[in-house]
């Protein structure tokens, strides 16, 4: 019995390291499935920008020392990343002008939501958006948030 005592006690600092390992190694993994790349022209041409790991972006003016403020064009996403791109700073999603004339809206079949979906896209898991025009957001990005999937 002693004897099964002494090589679990051996065993158990070799066992937590094992677990200690296991749970870095699931980080690291996490984190490395976990950006975004922004680019400033179509087919991700032109300067980028990379995020690694989340991140809530109010305004591009200060990316890594430049003013990314309506310039990006193309993004490719991460495996296990989400991207949500703002057409106004600080995530807003602000009416415009048409919104603030209802009876308008409605002659026309435009929702309160549909004013909303034109201000801001969002983007899960791998994704390549090789043009941003194609949703007509051609560098209309003000700010932007990226967020790690589990």
């Amino acid at each position: 019995m002693n004897r099964i005592l002494s090589i679990l006690h051996n065993f158990l600092p070799v066992f937590a390291f094992m677990l200690l390992m296991s749970a870095a190694t699931s980080a690291i993994a996490q984190d490395k499935d976990c950006w975004a790349d922004f680019f400033e022209e179509s087919e991700y041409g032109g300067k980028h920008f990379l995020q690694k790991g989340s991140a809530n972006l109010e305004n591009l003016k200060q990316v890594n020392g430049e003013d990314w403020n309506q310039r990006i064009h193309s993004i490719k996403v991460g495996p296990k990343t989400k991207v949500t791109v703002y057409q106004c700073p600080q995530f807003e999603l602000p009416l415009t002008e048409i919104a603030k004339k209802p009876e308008l809206m409605q002659a026309w079949g435009i929702t309160e939501q549909d004013v909303k979906e034109n201000s801001l896209l969002i983007f899960t898991g791998a994704e390549q958006i090789h043009d941003l025009g194609d949703f007509n957001f051609h560098k209309k990005v003000r700010s932007l948030k990226v967020e790690c999937l589990d």
